[in-house]
């Protein structure tokens, strides 16, 4: 199979016809003919039946038409981004996969907003545990950023060996859950299980057959399973569904000033180990300059929310209503 020959089959099915194609590539019609007849043989298809009114495409014929026209139009960007007649440099690239943390999302626009390069392809990706690993393994991204905990540690660490990913450590913080400012809950200095008995639960939703290792949130086991739960895909709606309702869920706890809704806040889970926050890459690459610089920025804005979370805390502690 040629690229040439995927041009002809596509603008036989834009012309309606061999001959009308043949005419406007400036080929003859026998030729064309013979292209596409040979790779009919090849795949073991019909592209299209012929009439006196042209031709009409089979359905095994229409799609294969929509993976060749997908195919020449890559073959078109790959020859417009690095053909011989390209002199400008290649732009700067640099991809971070991640879960839902709005300390990522943080360390990205920074990174944006301080980047001198003229030509810069970088991109942000927030996805479950599982699809964070899945997307450094297949280098769909530079770093991803994870946590573990000691629950989940021993078969997360096991699977980041067999895909020889590293592990970085940034910090490590006290679970916490997250509730609306108003929330019943909301001016204790620490909360228990037996305290989130009766609220709904939310969570982020994951893949069917992908263990509880992986969720995002800080897993209690011994909580039973809560007779209200709640399931949503994205942090945005995570948010407005925790600022509106009593529904509480668990994580990190980490608020950032400039990103997280004022609406919510976080309590300290009592009794319960910590969380470790960090980053993966694979073991046999070295970090590029982008994603060196996005790592001391992570760190940086990791530190901060750290600051600025135990101050809220301090301040619903000691608020009036305490």
């Amino acid at each position: 199979m040629t690229f040439q020959q995927l041009t002809y089959v596509v603008e036989i099915s834009k012309c309606g016809s061999i001959n009308k194609a043949a005419h406007k590539l400036f080929l003859s019609q026998s030729g064309i003919s013979t292209a596409v007849r040979e790779l009919e043989e090849e795949l073991g298809i019909r592209f299209f039946t012929r009439s006196n009114r042209g031709v009409e495409f089979t359905p095994e014929g229409k799609e294969f038409l929509s993976y060749a026209v997908s195919l020449l139009e890559q073959k078109q960007r790959i020859e417009s981004l690095y053909g011989e007649s390209s002199n400008t440099a290649a732009p700067t690239r640099f991809s971070v996969s991640t879960q839902r943390y709005p300390f990522t999302e943080d360390a990205f626009l920074r990174m944006l907003q301080c980047t001198q390069d003229n030509r810069y392809c970088f991109s942000i990706r927030e996805a479950s545990m599982d699809a964070v690993i899945d997307d450094v393994y297949d280098h769909r991204a530079d770093i991803g950023v994870i946590f573990l905990t000691e629950l989940t540690e021993k078969i997360i660490r096991r699977l980041l060996d067999a895909r020889e990913l590293d592990f970085h450590e940034i910090a490590s913080v006290s679970p916490c859950i997250y509730v609306r400012k108003g929330h019943p809950l909301a001016n204790r200095d620490g909360v228990s299980e037996e305290d989130l008995a009766g609220y709904p639960y939310v969570s982020f939703e994951h893949s069917q057959g992908v263990g509880t290792d992986f969720s995002e949130e800080y897993q209690i086991l011994s909580i039973k399973k809560p007779a209200q739960q709640i399931s949503v895909n994205n942090r945005a709606t995570m948010m407005n569904v925790l600022a509106n309702t009593d529904a509480y869920t668990t994580g990190s706890g980490l608020l950032v000033e400039r990103l997280t809704s004022q609406a919510v806040v976080t309590i300290p889970l009592s009794g319960k180990t910590c969380i470790r926050l960090g980053w993966i890459r694979p073991r046999s690459s070295k970090l590029t300059p982008q994603a060196a610089q996005f790592v001391g920025l992570l760190d940086q804005s990791i530190a901060e929310s750290i600051a600025f979370t135990d101050r809220v805390h301090q301040s619903l502690c000691h608020g009036p209503s305490h």
